[in-house]
């Protein structure tokens, strides 16, 4: 009974692993398209367009 509860045990840390790990890479990836975004929507901002007479 003992072997069986820590097996369990282990399925779970591992898990909670992998789960904290592709956490991390998901926000980094989504802090990298969010300083994207922002990066280009600051450069359409300062856009200014001249009228030709």
């Amino acid at each position: 009974m003992d072997k069986n509860i820590n097996s369990k045990k282990k399925i779970v840390k591992a898990r909670d692993e992998r789960l904290k790990t592709a956490l991390k890479a998901n926000m980094a990836k989504r802090k990298a398209q969010a300083k994207g975004r922002a990066l280009t929507s600051s450069n359409n901002k300062n856009i200014q367009f001249k009228l030709e007479d």
